[in-house]
Parts: structure tokens; sequence; C-alpha cells
């Protein structure tokens, strides 16, 4: 079982008590190392990674590359870490890998020199072998920490990136931001290029040292190529021309919101660039415009919902939070702003609620959810008016939206991991506290009903196509399945819609149905406060 296999991950520490490359080689040696066998880009940076992966992956895709990706965290589902060509690596694929790697991690844990392999080495080796197996055209791999010692740093890069230098991770990566620089310059690997995103003079200057030493060539943000920011896209997004040693390339538009979007698109453009060149395909302005625009990646200034307005923003360190703020400022000013807000405890909350106070017309509920170092919400005993407590996130959630108007805006923010939680509930139709109000898990009812109806009629239904429809309207499905299948004839279509349709609600009615995350917990907090449900 799938849920199984992941728990096995998920049972290994996270991070390595002793950091170093040495437990993941020693993987990697007993599987014949297929880190030697993928040709990746490697990227790096303290904000900015998971967006320029997104963009540079949907150029690749664009141009018929086939492409990897490894990413950190999990916004959606666990799979997804691992990718090729944006598809999450299937359930099966990751059970026979955990499979094959359970009794290695148990015979190297007996030897107490590399004991203790860790959830995100077990990780890094099941991506590379995963992705030599597939032979991918390419991997684009997202560091997990810092660079220097982090375990995806056993790869042979063919191009290396750093997005951006801030402040996090100080406890492993250093004080000063030249600290932290100095461990992110750490993949940078001999004669293999690098490119530099926006990055302040101190910081860069230590990354610069360490390419001269590897005779690496650089190219920068505003050196080797030039961003222009131009102005929002009216529909939503952002706009901007991109310059480098080929040329010129104007109007260029990225589909998520704020100013630092087009410096990750930047990077990304310039990776792809690097790429091109390397292999001898085509740079080619229509290829990095569709590629852009289909670029997909969650929970960064990402609009869920029209009416009411609610954005969820995985903002999570002061870096990432002054950012977000002067988007908000810019793009929201004339809306009250209702902020629903958690964090990691070791992250600096302060800083971040700090940065949130600038926000003028700004309510802040500051709430806790179900992860190790969770927001301890008991050291918040003295606020202002602005700030108040909300002890269980889902309830606090429930009345937020039934208060909305159309001039409120809901921005959800303070950690990747809380704001994950809330899009995995947000994208599913049938979630607590969604529009239709059902409790319940409806879309692998959907799903499962779908599959059945559709071998009847001999339709080439799956999963996948599924996945697609998540957070549309009913009438948004049955128009594309009308589309999607217009070959099968539209009555044979239609019958298909109805019975699968008419089977999941029969479901629905028998009460056998899973409840969602965080229901249980809902009709907990209900009864101890004897509100009648």
């Amino acid at each position: 079982m799938i849920e199984e296999a992941i728990a096995w991950i998920h049972s290994r520490k996270k991070f390595g008590s002793r950091p170093g490359l040495e437990r993941i080689q020693a993987l990697l040696d007993k599987v014949d190392n297929p880190e030697k066998k993928v040709p990746v880009i490697h990227i790096a940076g303290t904000n900015g990674k998971g967006s320029t992966v997104a963009y540079l992956r949907s150029i690749l895709i664009e141009a018929g590359v086939t492409v990897g990706s490894f990413t950190s965290p999990y916004i959606e589902e666990f799979n997804e870490r691992i990718a090729i060509d944006a598809q999450p690596i299937p359930d099966n694929q990751l059970i026979v890998y955990v499979e094959k790697y359970q009794p290695i991690v148990a015979e190297l844990d007996r030897d107490p020199a590399i004991s203790g392999i860790t959830e995100f080495e077990i990780l890094t080796a099941i991506m590379l072998d995963y992705f030599a197996t597939e032979q991918v055209d390419v991997a684009i791999v997202e560091v997990g920490l810092g660079g220097l010692l982090d375990s995806t740093n056993v790869v042979k890069p063919i191009l290396t990136a750093i997005t951006t230098i801030g402040y996090d991770h100080m406890d492993v990566l250093g004080d000063t931001l030249n600290e932290i620089a100095g461990q992110k310059a750490g993949i940078i690997k001999k004669n293999v290029p690098v490119v530099t995103g926006k990055i302040t003079k101190g910081p860069l200057i230590e990354i610069v040292e360490k390419a001269a030493n590897e005779t690496a060539k650089m190219y920068r943000y505003g050196e080797e190529y030039q961003v222009d920011y131009l102005r929002p896209d009216p529909t939503w997004g952002e706009l901007f021309n991109f310059t480098d040693q080929a040329g010129k390339l104007t109007s260029l538009k990225v589909p998520l919101l704020g100013r630092h979007q087009v410096e990750n698109a930047g990077v990304a453009i310039e990776l792809y660039h690097l790429y091109c060149e390397q292999k001898g395909l085509p740079f080619e302005e229509k290829t990095i415009q569709k590629g852009l625009m289909k670029a997909q990646w969650p929970a960064r200034m990402e609009k869920v919902s029209d009416e009411p307005l609610i954005v969820m923003d995985g903002a999570h360190n002061g870096h990432a939070m002054k950012r977000l703020v002067e988007n908000v400022k810019r793009e929201f000013r004339d809306y009250n702003i209702n902020i629903l807000f958690s964090a990691l405890e070791t992250k600096d909350v302060d800083q971040m609620l700090a940065l949130l106070s600038e926000i003028p017309n700004a309510h802040i509920y500051l709430t806790t959810f179900e992860y190790p170092k969770a927001l301890d919400l008991s050291r918040f005993d003295h606020l202002d008016s602005r700030f108040e407590v909300v002890s269980l996130w889902q309830f606090g959630l429930g009345e937020l939206l039934e208060d909305m108007g159309a001039d409120d805006l809901l921005l959800i923010t303070g950690s990747l991991y809380f704001v994950s939680e809330e899009v995995r509930m947000k994208k599913v139709k049938g979630i607590i506290f969604d529009m239709d109000g059902l409790l319940f898990d409806t879309e692998s009812i959907y799903c499962e009903a779908n599959l059945v109806v559709a071998e009847k009629y001999g339709l080439p239904f799956t999963k996948e196509i599924y996945a697609r429809f998540i957070g549309i309207s009913d009438e948004e499905v049955w128009a594309e399945l009308h589309k999607m299948f217009a070959d099968h004839g539209e009555e044979t279509v239609q019958k298909f819609i109805d019975e699968s349709w008419g089977m999941a609600h029969d479901r629905f009615k028998t009460g056998e149905v899973d409840l969602k995350p965080g229901v249980h917990e809902l009709l907990a907090y209900l009864e101890e406060k004897e509100i009648p449900r």
C-alpha cells in the first residue's frame, strides 16, 4: 500500500545529525550509482527555487525535452516531489522503490559510521534511481537545505543556479549572508556554468570567488542577462522583458503574481538558453512564452478563489515575507485584508508578523496546525487589536469565509507546510468549509465512478485525466469531456457523464464516505463548546 510506503519514508529522520554526503553516497553505491547517469540542472537559493524549477520545467516540456524534477516540500501530494514532465511518480512505482531500498537501508544502519540514513537522503536516492531508469533527458534538482552538504550535492550537474540569498536556517548555514552564500555556492562544480538571480553585493562576491576557483563561467542577473519589469497583467500575472547575449525578448508574461516571479523567470530563461547551447536546440521566444504561461506552482501568490477572494502564499522567512507584503500592498490596497497566519517555531515569527503589520486595513489571525514545531499559540498573551488567536485553523477559516464580502481578501501565509494543508483541502471540491459545504472526500468517489463507467463505454479515462479537473465546476468538466472524447460520439459521452455522476451521488446517499482531514477535530471542538451540529 502506498500509505505504508510513505509512512516508512516518514519514519526516518528528516535530516541527519551529522551533515555530510557519506550516507547518501553509501546508499547510491549500493544501487549502481544512478547519480552518474542523470544530467542535472542543480538549483539552490533561499527563496525562488521552486518557482524557478516550475518555469524551467514547463519551458523544457514545451521544447519537447523529457524532464525530471525534484522539489520540496510537497504541497498537494507526497509523490509530486519526484516527477517526470510534471507528472508525479506513480504510487505503484514509488512502492517498488521503497521495497528496493528498505533492506539496503537496514543493512547500512548496522554500520555505525553511516547509520541513520534520513528521509531526505532516501528520497534523493529514489529520485536519482527513478530518473536514471526512465532515462530522462535532464533532471532539475532543487537543493533541500544549503548546498555544500545537502544530499543532492552528489549529482553531476551540467548547469547550476543560485536564485537568492537571505536569512533562513541560520542554525545550520551560518549567521551572516556571506556564510549562507558560501554554503549555497557549494553546489558550483568545476567548469559547470552557474546562473545567479538578484543577489546583493556581499553574498554575490562569495559566489563569484567560488566560481572563479572552479573556473565556472558566471551568468549574473543585471550583468550577463537582464530582466526589465514592465507592469502587472490585468488578468493576473506579470509582464517583463528579458535580454541576454542572444538578444531581447519582449512582453513575456508569467502567470504568478509578484515582481520577484519575474526575477525567478529570468533565472529559468537563462538556464534554458545555456541548455539549448549545450544541446544544440533552438532558443525560441514562442517556446519560452508558451512554457511560462503553462507553468504551475501552487501557494505562490496563488488565487484559489474569486468569490470570496482568497490568496495563498508560502512565504516562510523574512526575505519572502517582505516581498509578499510589497505585492499585497501594491495589488490589494483597496481591500479589507484578513490574514490567516501560522508558521514553524524555528522561523523568525516576530519578524514576519512585524512585516505583515505594515499592511494597511489588515487583521491578522494567528493559528497553528499539526506539524512538528508548529507555532505555539501560548506565547501570544498580549496582542493589540489587529491580532486574534484562533486555536483551530479549520474553524477560523470557516468563520472568515462566512463573513467575507466583495471588498474583503483572505490571505493565508506563514509556512509552506501550513499552506500545503490548506491547498490540499481547497483544491478539492468536497473539502471542509469549501463553497458546497461538504465535509467528506467526494473526489475519490467521483474518480472511482468515472473509471468504472468509462470502462463500460470504452472511454480512455484515467486518474491522471481526472486530476486535471479538480477545482473546476461540473459544467466545465462536462464540456471538457465532450471535447476530449468527441470521437466516441456525443450520446456516448453524455451517457458516461450521467451514469458516473449518478453512481457517485448514490454512494454519497449511503453515508459510507471518508471524512476530510480536520473534520474529526472540528466535531470535537463543536462538542467541547456545546455548539449544535
